[in-house]
């Protein structure tokens, strides 16, 4: 299967790379590229210059319009890998067959801004896979959060209007911290839950690498005997959950837009290949109404404590992309293209979604053709009676293009459901015609009450913080008013701090979901540990002992941790070892940790502001000075947590800290 997919993009591709003639488009070979065809040396280009007239017909046209939502993103290739059979719960082929190695697409996005915006800004993060399966493709389209901000598609427009730059401006870009969203999101409650989230911590991933990805929605599992369960998707990170602090966010967009998407390309290219498990959450049909949520609300998870993640399979992406444009860009994403023994449930969310996606396609790919661009062809054949249309790139042979026909035997024939036709689950669907809400949506705060009640007390301070940020970029007193309102039917003393710091008024009547309710799978602090392919920075400055360096390098290569050497400039510091950054090129927000080795009592100021700024972001730091009075003047407390001084102590602990990641106990 993988080796099918590959095959089918090598048969589109163009290499480049190969020494060949310069062509037109029709194959016609050229003999100069550099000077249009002119009346003369000094005279006026002449329009039969038809090469000059396709090139630049091609140049005009190259770019196709962004995506209205997600357009910043980026994307690999690698393969799915089933633990355990699911036949139990479905017929899908690739969720029943061990021995199959179904290859993937996965695009990983942003939300709000525009194509050229800043990886790191605080958003949600679209998490999207293509499973090229033997039975086509089945796309799992979902975030970086398990919820969302609305109940109904018919809110979408109107939600990402509410988020996007504001229309008179076009400001900000990237950002949510401005007036038209916080006042959506104070004339619509539903969009509580789904605020805690991205106010927390998960907006601000540290890696691509390092973050979970969700469904959201409720599917429908239907095993062979027609027996259905609701099911949520999980894919949980191999290398665990970590993220940014804000200011290191910030520092990041500034020194490296491309942070994340680097990240990603430089760890498939390196041969550290990221890894995800993915997880099931099952509820049969008859346990329906036995929870305190309704399972059909997308502003609604379910918790892991009350509905276990099963882990059934391991996705590995193990390839770069060859042409952002062909795949990254054109690749066709849709929560309608399933497989047999994968189905839908009425969230209504869902539903609008899919019909979205297939317009939006129609709009961005320039027609229904997209199927077949290679990204999003199918491994498994293919045949209807579709024909035509813009960019269709296929040859069709044959009389008839519909069905029934008698003069082709019906050809191309239905396929029945026994020998693996798709079939719609039978749910039983009865009543009125109504524009309206069930009531069991209406629990608008008990699940923003448990998230927060899950947080540890440095990630609510961190929500707080994004709070006050956030709303203290409004100007309008009724959006901050009504924000904090709500804030207010989710926790008092976090409504309070934030109308302190933003200067609005907090309600006189304490609202607050009375609830102690936790769930530990909530918190980020809970999540796995390990150095693998963390980064670290040595600063060097003066003449360190190289065989003391060398050593240290060797143990992190042990731990699978990458490092750089930096220093005033680029130069070789033995034989082996060379300086490979300066502080002019890197920054302390671009790395895990930092190690300082210095001979010189007198620290230069980029690397005294380095190691600062490290301490600042609670980050582990390993100091190896050679002159006592180095670190006379600066700000860090040497027996402060996560600080490693390595004139008193081996390597050791700085690697179990940089495992650990940060140090919040720090007094700042």
């Amino acid at each position: 299967m993988e080796n099918k997919k590959m095959a089918q993009l090598q048969q589109s591709m163009i290499d480049n790379e190969q020494k060949a003639g310069l062509t037109t488009n029709q194959g016609l070979k050229m003999a100069e590229d550099e000077f249009s065809l002119k009346a003369g040396l000094r005279g006026p280009t002449l329009m039969e210059d038809f090469h000059f007239r396709e090139k630049m017909t091609h140049f005009d046209h190259e770019r196709i319009p962004e995506r209205i939502v997600h357009a910043r993103g980026t994307g690999a290739h690698g393969v799915f890998q089933l633990y355990e059979s699911l036949q139990e719960y479905t017929k899908a082929n690739f969720l029943t067959d061990t021995s199959k190695t179904t290859p993937v697409f996965v695009r990983i996005s942003t939300v709000q801004g525009s194509r050229g915006s800043s990886d790191t800004v605080r958003d949600v993060r679209g998490f999207a896979t293509k499973f090229y399966t033997d039975e086509g493709n089945f796309d799992l389209v979902g975030n970086n959060m398990p919820v969302f901000f609305i109940q109904d598609a018919i809110k979408f427009p109107d939600f990402v209007h509410a988020l996007k730059p504001e229309p008179h401006t076009e400001i900000p870009q990237g950002a949510s911290a401005h007036d038209t969203f916080w006042d959506f999101i104070g004339q619509n409650p539903e969009s509580a839950h789904m605020v805690m989230w991205a106010m927390s911590d998960r907006a601000i991933p540290r890696s691509l690498r390092m973050m979970e990805g969700f469904g959201v929605h409720t599917f429908r599992l239907v095993n062979a005997q027609g027996k259905a369960h609701f099911v949520k998707f999980h894919w949980k990170p191999v290398l665990g959950m970590h993220s940014l602090v804000w200011d290191e966010a910030q520092r990041i967009a500034g020194k490296n837009p491309d942070f994340h998407r680097q990240d990603l390309y430089e760890a498939i290219a390196k041969g550290d290949y990221p890894e995800w498990e993915l997880g099931i959450q099952l509820i049969s049909e008859e346990d329906e109404f036995k929870f305190d949520f309704d399972v059909l609300d997308p502003t609604k998870l379910w918790p892991e404590e009350v509905v276990p993640v099963k882990i059934v399979g391991k996705m590995t992406l193990n390839r770069n992309v060859d042409n952002f444009f062909a795949e990254t860009e054109q690749v066709a994403f849709h929560p309608g293209h399933l497989v047999p023994g994968i189905d839908f449930s009425n969230d209504p969310l869902l539903q609008g979604r899919l019909f979205s996606y297939t317009d939006t396609q129609l709009s961005r790919l320039g027609g229904p053709n997209f199927h077949q661009i290679p990204i999003n062809k199918p491994v498994c054949p293919f045949h209807n009676n579709q024909r035509d249309g813009i960019h269709q790139m296929a040859i069709h042979r044959g009389q008839t293009s519909y069905h029934r026909n008698g003069l082709n035997a019906n050809q191309p024939e239905p396929v029945p459901v026994e020998q693996g036709g798709f079939e719609h689950y039978q749910e039983k669907v009865d009543g009125r015609k109504i524009r309206g809400r069930s009531e069991s949506f209406l629990d608008f705060y008990s699940q923003a009450k448990l998230f927060y009640n899950s947080q540890a007390p440095y990630e609510q301070q961190h929500i707080k913080d994004a709070l006050s940020f956030e709303l203290g970029k409004c100007y309008s007193d009724l959006v901050k008013n009504n924000a904090v309102a709500l804030l207010n039917h989710i926790d008092r003393n976090m409504a309070q701090e934030v109308a302190e710091n933003i200067g609005a008024v907090l309600p006189e009547e304490n609202l607050e979901v009375q609830s102690d309710k936790k769930s530990p799978a909530l918190s980020m602090a809970n999540t796995i540990k390990k150095t693998d392919t963390k980064s670290v920075a040595i600063l060097v400055t003066g003449a360190p002992d190289i065989d003391q360096l060398t050593e240290w390098i060797k143990t992190f290569a042990q731990h699978n941790l990458n490092y750089s050497i930096v220093a005033n400039k680029v130069q070789p510091l033995n034989a082996v070892l060379k300086v490979t950054d300066t502080f002019d090129t890197v920054d302390s927000s671009l790395f895990d940790a930092a190690l300082l080795v210095s001979s010189e009592s007198n620290l230069p100021t980029p690397a005294l502001e380095f190691i600062e700024t490290t301490y600042k972001h609670f980050k582990p730091l390993a100091i190896s000075v050679s002159e006592p009075n180095a670190l006379e003047y600066n700000r860090i407390q040497l027996d402060e947590a996560g600080v490693f001084d390595l004139t008193k102590t081996d390597i050791q602990p700085f690697i179990e800290g940089i495992a650990q990641a940060r140090f919040w106990e720090r007094k700042l």
